[in-house]
Formats: C-alpha cells, structure tokens, sequence
C-alpha cells in the first residue's frame, strides 16, 4: 500500500531548535578539508600525536581480558578506575579530590551542555571571557542565558571586573590556561584574585582546563579547583593529550552538582562508551601520559615559533598578536578598518583559511580580529600563509 505524500510534512520546530546556529568553526572546516587548502582554522590536535600502537594494543587488551564487560552498557558516572585515576592526578595535599566528585563525560562538549541544563534557566545572568570559547557559548545558549562579559586585556580576564557584575549570576566560565580562542594564561596573581571574588559572591566558577598539560616552557600554573574545591567546577579532556577521536572527557563537581549532572546525563545518553573508558584506562594508567605529553609540547612549541617568527616577518607592524606559552592558539588584532569576515573570502579565494574572531563574543564583537592555529601545518607552509595574509592585509591598508 502506498501513502499519499503529496502533502508535505510542516515542521514545528520547538523555540529551542530555533535558536540553534551552526558553529562558524565547523563550517569553515567544510571547506578547508580540501587538501590544498593550507588551514589555520581548526582546532584540532595534530594527528602527528596519536599514540596510534598504544591504542591498538588497549583496544586488544581490554577486549581479550575484559571484552564482555567492555561491550556491556555502565554506570552513568563511568568506569570507576578511570574515575579514580582522575581524581588522584588533580588531588594535592590540601585538596583532595574524591572519584564520586567525577563524572565521565563524551567529550567536554557534552560537560558543557550538562552544566548548562543544570545551571541556567532562561534568562539566567551567565559571565564569560572576552573573548570566550565558541563551543562554550554554543551550549549555554541553548538555555537561554542572558550573557554578561567580562572584560579581559592581554593578561586575560580582570577578576576585578566581576565586583560591579557578579550578583545574581548563575556562573562564571573561564579558561585559565593558554586560552581558546586568544592563547592566553591567567597569571597567579588573577588567579587568587579570581577564585576570591567568586567564592565571596557564592558565585560558581567553572574552569575549563582541556589545553593545560600543554605548557611549552614550564608546568603550568595551580588549578584553581585546588585553591577553592567547594567553588569551582573543572572541566578536563583526553582529546588534546591523546587523541580526540574516543570523545571523552570529565567534569569535576561538589558532590550535589556532581550528583545532578549524572541524573542529567542519565537523561541524556545513560552512559558515556564503556569500552573507549576502558580503554583509555588501560593505555594511561602505568604513566604513559607523563612520557607522551612532552613530545606534544616539543612539537607545538616549534610550531608556535614557527607562526611566530612568520609573523613578524610578513605582517604589517599595526598588527599585534598574542604570544603564547602553551596550547594550540594564536589571536591576532588588525587594524580597526579590516573585517576579518571579508579577509577570510579572500584568503579562501588563495588557498589560506582561518577563523574570524567575531563568533567568540558573546556580545560585541571585535570585527578586526582572528584566530590562527598552527599545530596542524608544518612549518614550510605556516611561513607560506602566512605569507598570503600578511600581503592581504597590507593590500587593504594601502
């Protein structure tokens, strides 16, 4: 029997979906998979870095020695000793992290939404960076919040910003370390100040940390879930330091958030992959992190020098950028007349891609300002587009 389809199906679309948008960065990444294109767009770690044999002999081991438990459904909050092994790597002798505080999360994406589906209601007072990570902006507006930002200078967020802001918000979302999208790092100094001022308006601070490890120069700064474990929220992620194909990552919460995300996350998707859990276990618990990450550092330093170095060879001395210490990002400022939007379809039109900084404001956004990453493309052609931006830029400032 066949139906008659020639009345066409109207959609209703709740308020919610409505409101979605497209991330900016994924679809430029629709056009930058092409093969000539050099792309300073992604945020993706370097496939370089894929402990490709360590994986493949954790996927044997765990589905030889525990494949029927590692094929079943889990717990909600995740496999326990991988919670247990997270929990011990962020506790210090003043802090001490329990596992029940972890929540085992399908990458931080899926941390973000819980947190927000917890926290905001519509029209709920939310304080980010400025700029602020567009991942974080996307999930919390889903729920409606009414943005407050922050406002930041090279040294990143001003903690004393928040005295004439603070009352009333639900949370404030930060990351502390080599920022996304700007590269930068809170000093210790913003640090302490920060955690105080939040914690002296009840104010939940959450901390995304997923580029830490990923100091060039030293290790990095305290976290500041250690200085206040009652306040603050940590977000933590295994895509940067092995490999962000097994989409997992963790949260860290007081005990009643904690238990709240989890009832979130039941409602969500019961459990994160048992197996990828597993497995991660299996490939970091004897210490290969500490032997694995360095050689990520040694090669995103060079890289970074490399951006860098072009830089300052090719762009017009009215530009400024940040010079980071760590993770995957360089920011740069153009002068006030240039909209990096438009630059972008001129670089495109020449084989160059990056991101327009617009997007990472939750607010006002500063047209004349992009984000470059340079861990994905070897030095050779970092010089060469480089090269092609700098020569646009100087061609609309002629």
């Amino acid at each position: 029997m066949k139906i008659d389809s020639s009345a066409p199906i109207q959609w209703q679309f709740s308020q919610r979906a409505q409101k979605l948008e497209s991330s900016a960065i994924r679809e430029i990444l629709k056009v930058t998979m092409r093969p000539e294109i050099i792309s300073f767009a992604g945020g993706l770690p370097s496939p370089a870095t894929f402990p490709v044999e360590r994986m493949r002999v954790a996927f044997d081991t765990v589905l030889s020695r525990q494949g029927k438990v590692a094929l079943q459904y889990g717990p909600t909050d995740g496999y326990a000793p991988l919670r247990e092994w997270v929990a011990n790597s962020l506790s210090t002798h003043g802090a001490k992290i329990l596992p029940e505080q972890v929540l085992m999360v399908s990458g931080s994406q899926q941390g973000l939404d819980l947190l927000g589906k917890v926290l905001i209601d519509e029209g709920s007072k939310v304080l980010v960076e400025t700029p602020s990570y567009l991942g974080a902006l996307q999930a919390f507006s889903v729920y409606g919040p009414q943005f407050v930002s922050v406002p930041s200078d090279e040294g990143g967020l001003q903690p004393q910003a928040l005295e004439g802001i603070a009352a009333g918000a639900r949370l404030l979302y930060a990351l502390p370390n080599f920022q996304n999208p700007t590269g930068r790092t809170l000093s210790m100094e913003r640090r302490v100040a920060l955690v105080e001022t939040c914690a002296r308006f009840g104010l939940p601070l959450i901390e995304d940390d997923p580029y830490g490890a990923l100091s060039y120069r030293s290790e990095p700064l305290q976290k500041l879930l250690t200085m206040n474990p009652g306040g603050v929220i940590y977000m933590g992620s295994f895509s940067k330091v092995l490999t962000p194909g097994i989409r997992l990552g963790y949260v860290v919460a007081p005990l009643p958030l904690a238990r709240k995300l989890e009832q979130a996350k039941q409602a969500t998707d019961l459990h994160t992959a048992q197996l990828t859990q597993m497995v991660v276990y299996e490939a970091i618990k004897d210490g290969f992190l500490q032997e694995h990450i360095p050689t990520i550092r040694q090669l995103y330093a060079s890289q970074c020098q490399a951006m860098l170095d072009a830089l300052a060879e090719f762009f017009p001395q009215e530009a400024s950028w940040t010079k980071p210490e760590g993770g995957m990002f360089i920011w740069v400022t153009l002068p006030k007349q240039i909209d990096a939007m438009k630059l972008l379809d001129e670089a495109i039109a020449e084989m160059v891609a990056f991101v327009p900084g617009a997007p990472f404001y939750a607010n006002t956004p500063e047209r004349n300002t992009l984000r470059l990453s340079f861990v994905t493309v070897p030095p050779e052609k970092i010089r060469e587009g480089v090269a092609v931006l700098g020569r646009l830029i100087k061609s609309k400032m002629a």
